[in-house]
């Protein structure tokens, strides 16, 4: 796992599409807009929230996250909507002995069904594979989830089977969880 791709400087990832970028406190009104809807949060072990200096508040800890090499928390950037902060993917369990990290990732609602998440995974996937040199990354995704599935196996990514009340989740309790993954040697460019 080349740590200093992951660490040196914070990644930037650029799809003609898709940025996936530092979020800053210009993005507050943006990111408010995405943690305070409750149906973003439907499928993900995160409690929406509803107040904004709260939101304004976990910028630093984005920050201070990347800093203590233990989570990667991209903005995710629609070009088609003027570099509009519209989502959030992520990075972390970063399994050195193993050379595997986990990967998250989710969109405001108004911007579900266009092709953003998938191409979201992808960028995440080209750079945790030849950049960050990982050989697997994984995704823990709820059973009821049926987009983030077709995301992943669109992506090349391979269901691995059902961790059964293997997590407690916030807000959610004690929950099942689908593992996809994909290895190094399963990716193919592109």
């Amino acid at each position: 796992m080349n740590m200093e791709a992951l660490f040196g400087v914070f990644p930037e990832l650029l799809s003609d599409r898709v940025q996936l970028a530092k979020v800053e406190e210009k993005h507050l009104e943006e990111l408010f807009e995405i943690y305070s809807n409750d149906r973003v949060f439907d499928y993900c072990g995160i409690i929406p929230k509803h107040n904004k200096d709260t939101v304004k508040k976990m910028i630093p800890h984005f920050e201070r996250d990347y800093l203590k090499k233990s989570i990667i928390k991209w903005g995710i950037f629609s070009s088609e909507d003027n570099g509009r902060l519209v989502g959030i993917a992520e990075a972390f369990n970063f399994n050195q002995k193993v050379n595997m990290v986990t990967m998250g990732y989710f969109l405001g609602d108004s911007y579900w069904g266009k092709g953003l998440a998938a191409e979201t995974v992808r960028l995440l996937t080209r750079f945790l594979f030849e950049k960050a040199e990982v050989n697997r990354i994984q995704a823990e995704v709820m059973p009821a989830n049926d987009a983030s599935k077709k995301v992943l196996l669109k992506n090349g990514y391979v269901y691995e089977g059902t961790l059964r009340q293997a997590s407690l989740w916030a807000g959610k309790g004690i929950v099942d969880l689908e593992m996809y993954s994909q290895l190094k040697g399963e990716y193919k460019i592109g």
